[in-house]
């Protein structure tokens, strides 16, 4: 047979499973790897699985956009935290994590060869997912501080461009766009007649009083922006895939044929559980997102004394801090370096698609703060080893 090069081969390995490797070979390894949390889901969610389990027809297909009892409860989260009102000019549809709420957003406003514009470092699930629908990811880089530079989003726009797509709080730089920076790319995309799709499973991760913003709250947007939530972060709900997207209703029936092929309905057990998630008491999400913060606070006291070795951004959201290092090393022997011999784990930043320079995020979310503050303190001794 033949070997015909598959579309597959085209797309990078996610690294996250890569380092899972380096780390399994060496073991009392830190991860400050893996974007997650380390707390559990509510009380609430759990609790809502009995009532999932006591009807029979739990067990059938149910709608492919989402049980109504969980689009209404999001509706409202929606109304209150986002500032997006769901009308019959919009939809939510509820989907297998965030991740598919994005491949479901290619999938309906692409045709193969079309663009589709990131900005880098880029989400690296996010390139992988344009490439795989046969459309080119369009990179467009931040300034030094990773915020957005509209002007050179503008300048990318061809007639090949469907959307122009945007992360914040930002995976992997942790940065906070500001309103003005968002206001001015969701003005592009409606002048040009593209859309904006804004990732936003980060949304209550921010800190030191930054307000997260949602571009599909901008008035007259909505025709054209379309949102993209989680319940994996801030619900400590990540292998319970469960997000959810908020789209132009010209796009329902196009994302309901992408839904349906691929997953045909949300998992509705989960679905519940996302439906008892919603009903924490507001101090679930404020008092692990506080227990976060101090856990920032200790990485950002450790990670001062690299300023030699290190550019260190300032971010105030997520859970991630990106390090430009200074060194001609190549990131992923860095990275191996620094698992094999200080049993610290980081991502190497071309995963992000920053192909100059050496680059490392650090993400602290997963880590209770001892152990957060032994692992940083591995990263900081292996940096200033290695690297000096």
């Amino acid at each position: 047979m033949t070997h015909h090069l598959s579309r597959m081969e085209a797309i990078q390995s996610p690294i996250i499973p890569v380092v899972g490797e380096l780390i399994k070979n060496s073991p009392g390894t830190i991860s400050l790897g893996q974007g997650v949390v380390h707390y559990q889901p509510p009380a609430t969610a759990i609790e809502l699985l009995s009532k999932f389990l006591s009807e029979p027809k739990n067990h059938l297909y149910q709608s492919v956009v989402g049980i109504p009892e969980l689009l209404t409860a999001l509706a409202a989260k929606l109304s209150i935290f986002n500032g997006i009102d769901i009308n019959n000019e919009n939809a939510i549809v509820v989907t297998a994590g965030s991740n598919m709420g994005f491949i479901n957003a290619i999938l309906a406003i692409t045709s193969p060869g079309d663009e589709i514009i990131l900005n880098t470092p880029y989400y690296f699930n996010h390139e992988m997912a344009i490439k795989m629908a046969g459309c080119h990811p369009v990179l467009v880089a931040t300034d030094n501080n990773y915020q957005l530079i509209p002007s050179a989003i503008a300048a990318a726009i061809t007639d090949k461009t469907r959307a122009v797509v945007t992360i914040s709080p930002n995976n992997p730089t942790g940065v906070v766009y500001s309103e003005i920076a968002l206001r001015q790319v969701n003005e592009i995309c409606r002048e040009r007649g593209i859309y904006h799709i804004s990732d936003e499973a980060y949304e209550y991760f921010t800190y030191d009083g930054v307000k997260h913003i949602s571009p599909g709250a901008f008035v007259g947007s909505n025709q054209y922006t379309i949102s993209l939530f989680s319940l994996s972060k801030a619900y400590g709900f990540a292998s319970w895939r469960i997000g959810y997207m908020v789209i132009p209703q010209h796009l329902l029936t196009a994302v309901k044929k992408v839904q349906d092929t691929i997953l045909i309905c949300p998992p509705v057990v989960s679905q519940y559980a996302a439906l008892g998630a919603l009903q924490a008491k507001d101090d679930y999400l404020k008092n692990h997102i506080a227990t976060i913060a101090q856990v920032r606070e200790i990485v950002i006291n450790a990670i001062e004394s690299l300023q030699d070795l290190c550019t260190i951004t300032p971010a105030n959201g997520a859970f991630y801090f990106f390090l430009k290092v200074q060194t001609k090393m190549n990131d992923l022997e860095l990275v191996k370096k620094l698992i094999q011999e200080y049993k610290i784990a980081v991502i190497p930043g071309t995963t992000f698609g920053m192909e100059e320079g050496c680059y490392l995020r650090v993400a602290y979310g997963a880590l209770p703060a001892d152990t957060a503050k032994a692992g940083i303190e591995r990263l900081v001794k292996g940096l200033q080893t290695i690297v000096l």
